[in-house]
């Protein structure tokens, strides 16, 4: 038998608020691709309602990153959040997981640079400058390297900015719970605050951060400066890169002293910005556990509400929020091969494994035939 204090002395299943959103638990689902918006319109399906009604047992679910735009398109079968048609389908969705007691997050998400002609109807993606980042797309012809994107202009700028806004007020009338800003990975604003991609002479060249700032200020606004988050991951290298190491030449992205650095201004940036949650990736977390000053060093920075990222499980998720250094942890592989996460972390019972092939594809299989424990 399962004693109340076994389950209450996991720090990960207490409570805890973010602005005026009181969670049940600090289990959060990480935003993770999953491919499943299989129509021209790019709109969620009622597998997609399916499989976040199964996970709502979450104290947060953070929606898989949704384009912005058209124009932020970057990944096949990824949904949107800038139609009619996007925005009804999403609110089945928020409206299946809030009858069943949960809570959900929009991720909003530009792919900048990191794009192919084959995903923009053969148009060239833009970016910071015209350097090729060196990723790998997903297109209709299969993985395909990136090319040199053109430069944005002023203009294309003011564009994202005006995309970025209606976006975080389309998720706002889809029922979303909160939105969350994607400055993580490899992607638009991940490029704009790196120096090896950004080599622009304006003030967005000059100040890297000022996108990541001015997209808040957008985003702050449609919420009323409330229950608005950034994800962020200073430490992304060669080594995340999902289509393995680059070719050749130097891989743009590395967690050195000056980029880490760059990041300490950023998240103080962000501190003073109505961001109500700063969601940091850091570096793939070990048997033994996280190095605490990972996330200590942007705790000390940041004031609010931290959510730890890369590698959890339930050991080393409980120690690090026991430990004052996060006040959540999130998780996506772990959420994806169990839906019932929380309640196998409560009762102690074992994890299952998901099958990377149905990652990205798959329909119904890999996606909503993961069962509840016990496994038949």
């Amino acid at each position: 038998m399962i004693r109340h204090d076994e389950v209450t002395e996991q720090p990960l299943l207490w409570p805890c608020c973010l602005d005026d959103l009181r969670l049940p638990n600090r289990v959060v689902m990480a935003p993770t691709t999953r491919a499943r918006a299989v129509n021209e319109a790019l709109v969620p399906t009622d597998l997609h309602a399916a499989y976040y009604a199964q996970r709502a047992s979450a104290g947060l679910i953070i929606a898989e990153g949704t384009w912005v735009s058209e124009r932020a398109i970057g990944f096949m079968c990824v949904p949107g959040m800038y139609s009619d048609a996007q925005v009804a389908a999403w609110s089945r969705v928020t409206g299946v997981v809030h009858a069943l007691g949960g809570h959900i997050a929009a991720q909003l998400w530009h792919a900048g640079a990191n794009s192919h002609p084959d995903l923009r109807g053969g148009e060239l993606p833009a970016g910071p400058s015209a350097v090729n980042p060196g990723e790998i797309c997903r297109t209709p012809a299969g993985r395909t390297q990136t090319r040199t994107p053109r430069e944005m202009t002023t203009g294309d700028i003011d564009t994202v900015l005006a995309d970025y806004a209606a976006a975080a007020a389309s998720a706002r009338r889809a029922g979303f719970d909160a939105v969350e800003i994607a400055a993580n990975g490899t992607y638009l604003i991940a490029q704009f605050l790196n120096p090896r991609l950004n080599h622009r002479r304006d003030g967005y060249g000059t100040h890297r951060s000022r996108l990541l700032l001015e997209i808040v200020d957008a985003v702050a606004s449609a919420w009323d400066g409330q229950h608005v988050g950034v994800r962020l991951s200073p430490y992304w290298t060669a080594s995340d890169r999902s289509g393995g190491p680059p070719a050749a030449g130097e891989y743009p992205y590395s967690a050195d002293d000056q980029t880490l650095a760059g990041f300490d201004e950023v998240v103080a940036e962000l501190s003073q910005r109505q961001v109500a949650y700063l969601h940091l990736r850091g570096r793939a977390v070990s048997g033994a556990g996280p190095v605490p000053g990972e996330f200590a060093r942007y705790r000390k920075i940041f004031g609010r509400t931290l959510i730890a990222n890369h590698g959890f499980g339930r050991g080393s998720g409980n120690a690090i929020i026991g430990a004052g250094i996060a006040d959540a942890v999130s998780f996506s592989r772990l959420f994806i091969a169990n839906p019932d996460l929380v309640s196998r972390f409560a009762l102690g019972h074992e994890l299952a494994a998901s099958d990377p092939a149905t990652h990205y594809a798959g329909g119904a299989r890999g996606y909503l035939d993961y069962p509840v424990w016990p496994a038949a």
